[in-house]
This record gives C-alpha cells, sequence and structure tokens, in this order.
C-alpha cells in the first residue's frame, strides 16, 4: 500500500521549495518530487543579487541550495524523480513516476516554463519512434544501440551517463562550445559517451523509425550520424504540463490557470511559479506563490474557514 502524504509537490524550484517550507513547517507529511536538481531556470542563472536577504550576490545554484536544505531541515522529503502522469479527480491524487506512485491529500504543481515545443524538423514527426524526452523512461528500448542527447546543461550529462549504461554509444550533441559542468564531470569520462561541442541538430530523418541527424557545425559545414534515438533536453520557455495530460485546467497559453490563492480547477490542487499564468517571472514571485499554495493546502486539509499564517510554538 502506497504511504499517503499531506502534500506531494511536483517541482523543486523556488515555488516548489518555498512550498514544502511552509508545508513541512506546519507539520505536514511532505515530499518534493523534482526531475533533477540542476536543471530548473534558477539552477541556470550564473548571478543573483537581488533576492530579498541576500548579503551578497550568489549563483542560482547556491540559491537553490538554501532553499532545498531549509525545506528538509523543516522535515520534507526531496526525491530526484520524473513525474510521467497524475491521477487527481479523487480524494486521494496520485502522482506516478517510473519507479513508484506517489499518494497525496494534496498536490502542488511548481514544475516552472523551460519546457519547449518540438522545434527540429523531424522532432514532433518521430516522437515515440526514436525520439524521447526521458532517458529514465525509454533507456532499455535502445539496448546495444547508438543514440545521442541533445543540450548542455548538467541534466542532459546526467542523463547521457544513463543512457550509457544500456546503449553502444552515446552522443552528447551541445550547441554551445562548452558544457555547463566542471571539466572533470565524471560523466565525461565514460569510454562510449562522445562529446561534440558547438554544433546543432539541424533535422531527425528516417522511415518509420529515426535512422540517422544531421549535424550543423559553427562554420555552416553539415554530416550525418546514424543513430537509433534522440533524446532532447534543450531548454524553452513554456511552462512544463505535458505530464498533467489535462488533468486541470490550462490557458491558451498553456500555463496552468489559478485563483490568487493558486488554487487551481480540481479541489486540493494548487499550483506556483512560472508554470502558472503569472505576469512576472522572479525566483521572489515564485516563492510568493509557493508559500500561498502551502497555506491554501493546509487549509484545505484541516477544512479551515481561515488560513493559518504562523506555527512558531
Amino acid at each position: 500500500m502506497s504511504e499517503l502524504y499531506d502534500v506531494v509537490i511536483i517541482g523543486g524550484g523556488p515555488g516548489g521549495l518555498s512550498a514544502a517550507q511552509y508545508a513541512s513547517r506546519a507539520k505536514l507529511k511532505t515530499v518534493v518530487l523534482d526531475k533533477s536538481a540542476t536543471a530548473g531556470a534558477l539552477a541556470f542563472a550564473s548571478l543573483i543579487e537581488n533576492y530579498p536577504g541576500l548579503e551578497r550576490p550568489v549563483t542560482g545554484k547556491e540559491l537553490l541550495d538554501i532553499f532545498r536544505k531549509q525545506a528538509i531541515d523543516f522535515g520534507a522529503e526531496y526525491v530526484e524523480a520524473q513525474v510521467i502522469g497524475v491521477s487527481l479527480e479523487g480524494e486521494t491524487k496520485q502522482i506516478f513516476t517510473m519507479d513508484k506512485t506517489y499518494e497525496g491529500k494534496t498536490v502542488i504543481i511548481a514544475t516552472g516554463s523551460m519546457g519547449r515545443k518540438p522545434t527540429i524538423k523531424g522532432e514532433a514527426d518521430f516522437l515515440g519512434r526514436g525520439v524521447s524526452y526521458c532517458a529514465v523512461c525509454d533507456a532499455a528500448f535502445f539496448k546495444g544501440k547508438t543514440v545521442c542527447v541533445l543540450g548542455d546543461s548538467e541534466e542532459a550529462a546526467k542523463e547521457a551517463a544513463y543512457l550509457s549504461k544500456f546503449a553502444e554509444t552515446v552522443y552528447l550533441i551541445s550547441p554551445s562550445k562548452k558544457l555547463k559542468v566542471d571539466d572533470d564531470y565524471p560523466a565525461l569520462k565514460i569510454p562510449n559517451l562522445k562529446v561534440i561541442l558547438g554544433n546543432t541538430v539541424t533535422s531527425i530523418e528516417g522511415d518509420e523509425l529515426v535512422e540517422r541527424i544531421r549535424l550543423k557545425d559553427a562554420e555552416g559545414s553539415e554530416r550525418d550520424i546514424e543513430l537509433s534515438g534522440v533524446f532532447v533536453y534543450l531548454h524553452g520557455s513554456k511552462p512544463v504540463i505535458d505530464f498533467l495530460q489535462g488533468a486541470v485546467e490550462v490557458s491558451e497559453e498553456e500555463c496552468v490557470s489559478t485563483n490568487k490563492m493558486m488554487e487551481t480547477n480540481i479541489p486540493g490542487v494548487f499550483s506556483a511559479g512560472d508554470v502558472t499564468c503569472t505576469e512576472v517571472r522572479q525566483v521572489v514571485v515564485a516563492a510568493a506563490h509557493g508559500c500561498i499554495a502551502a497555506l491554501s493546502a493546509e487549509k484545505y486539509i484541516f477544512h479551515r474557514k481561515r488560513r493559518r499564517y504562523d506555527w512558531h510554538g
């Protein structure tokens, strides 16, 4: 039987981790499901100096680490797991990952806005037929084959390392001339992982399944690489809602619709941060959303008429 949480938070950015701080401090059994500790917009920020309370500029990753530590210190569980689906209609909400199902009395959606629509020629056509956005989900289908990962982030490097356990050869193809990881990053030492820098994929080609990609370098020269799988870890600015599969109401701009207390159209389901229809995308705004969502979740669980604003003492 699955463990029942008071609050299941999807996303480990400032919105999700702020919600975790408030929920766990309220003695609510709280878990944060985060695709990657290094994948969000804040983690990519090179310098943050306008967040209230900072005495010196910090990197986005440093600030995110503080958020995470505070949430864990208050009692929240933190799990690196990619959510692949949800069931939100019942009194008990279900959140599905590759490893297990999490059940919660309430859910807070805080997945940010680094999603993207298919932009590479052939990307949409071969989705599910060689194109994937989830190495953990699909790596086993490429055992003994050649695949590539597109991206320059630590998340892309981690996923390439995971794929190397299954595929014969993994190409990590970066559009930039340097990966966003240290030169001694462990994944870069894996024998069957080959890094290609400063190249973009202009098309994904094949018949019924992916058979090759076309690469273009900075000088405009093109070449083909024969392979069977393309794992895309490029980032955009689209709210990340694909795993919801229409479970909550979204706007025409494909952001999660909420009221001012971060309530969605589903009772017990809340949202926070850049995944919502917010006018301003700033860390301080996402953190405020997380606070409000947690207060609203606590009110929902205990059937309060008003939100409780502090639990000190």
